[in-house]
């Protein structure tokens, strides 16, 4: 049986620091076209954050923009309660599932996802709504991992496809190819944007004993746990567990994660 949620923020905020790089650097790009400068990023009124998950990224974007008004969109009610004990009079928070998500026409400035769009195989098709909700001259900036190939999903693929797992797990391992910047590019340049998009790989560096399992706990792994009765849940974790310490061997200055991610920033024709 189930006994925990399916999305922990507790979980999730291991390794925040490292976590919160990608999202660092993506919104450190709004206002910059292949690094040059672009109006309309300056002073938003309404930001918005899809995919907020606990906050503790969101409530930043508070300090880029003074003027702004943010609020949160999340599907998990349980990264929402928490969220929510960050609110305040230019922060707000509500569950909401992003492929029902929609705004008025034209009434934001600024539309964040970060680490989130990964989840929804249909995810290009949400690229005009989002656009349509920006205001002319708004921006939107998307990151999303890039690591399906990684042993750490390699490894959890194949484990949660043998028994005595894959009754539960195998489909719970999967996850829809993700676009790569030219798809970004191509599909938001038809939306009459102006695009930048660009791939890295962080080399994290991380403490602790198994630190990558640790890491994938709180995120690719946790639908996988989730499925798994009880009695087999602390078995599969022990043995993946095993294997990517295998794969990810610690040394005396941490465990080196490599990771790919990518992004997406985009303006709408003014």
């Amino acid at each position: 049986m189930r006994t925990s949620p399916v999305w922990n923020p507790q979980q999730y905020g291991k390794y925040a620091g490292e976590r919160g790089r990608p999202f660092a650097d993506l919104i450190a790009r709004i206002g910059l076209i292949r690094g040059e400068d672009r109006p309309g990023a300056d002073a938003p009124a309404v930001v918005l954050d899809l995919g907020c998950g606990p906050g503790n990224l969101t409530v930043g974007l508070l300090d880029r923009w003074p003027s702004a008004t943010v609020h949160g969109v999340d599907s998990s009610v349980e990264m929402i309660t928490e969220a929510q004990k960050l609110s305040s009079a230019r922060l707000s928070f509500e569950v909401g599932d992003l492929r029902e998500w929609s705004a008025p026409d034209e009434s934001v400035d600024v539309i964040v996802t970060n680490a989130t769009l990964q989840w929804i195989p249909e995810q290009l098709d949400l690229l005009p709504g989002f656009v349509r909700a920006l205001r002319p001259g708004g921006w939107l900036a998307i990151q999303i991992p890039g690591n399906g190939d990684a042993p750490s999903h390699a490894i959890l693929r194949e484990l949660a496809g043998r028994p005595p797992y894959a009754e539960y797990a195998a489909g719970k391992s999967l996850r829809p190819d993700v676009p790569g910047p030219a798809e970004y590019v191509e599909v938001l340049s038809g939306l009459g944007c102006t695009v930048d998009a660009w791939e890295t790989t962080y080399s994290h560096l991380l403490p602790g004993d198994n630190a990558v399992l640790e890491w994938v706990k709180g995120t690719g792994a946790r639908p996988v746990l989730q499925s798994l009765p009880d009695e087999l849940r602390a078995q599969f974790e022990a043995e993946y567990g095993a294997r990517l310490a295998e794969a990810y061997p610690r040394r005396d200055y941490g465990t080196l994660l490599p990771f790919r991610r990518i992004f997406a920033v985009a303006q709408k024709e003014a």
